[in-house]
């Protein structure tokens, strides 16, 4: 794998030593699931969880007394706008 290409396509800066370190992991991980995909799987039943439970979750109620108003909510912020958060954007 040429972990280089891998860390300019990620728009990740590495150093030799660390491509080199990389390089090493990646042939391992690969060689591991190579291992797996030779494995006999035929009278495996296939599952996508193995708990048993099925929508286990918590009622969705309101508890009014941690409820900010919105003045409340932006009396720390640096910056607002109009009632609203403004943060350093990350997109160009």
């Amino acid at each position: 794998m040429d972990v280089s290409r891998v860390a300019v396509l990620a728009n990740i800066p590495i150093s030799g030593q660390e491509e080199s370190k990389f390089s090493q992991q990646f042939a391992e991980t690969l060689t591991t699931v190579e291992l797996i995909n030779e494995l006999n799987t035929k009278n495996v039943i296939p599952t996508s969880q193995v708990t048993g439970f099925t929508n286990h979750m918590r009622p969705d109620r309101i508890d009014k007394s941690r409820i900010l108003t919105q003045v409340e909510a932006l009396s720390n912020a640096s910056h607002t706008y109009q009632g609203y958060f403004v943060v350093p954007a990350i997109f160009e």
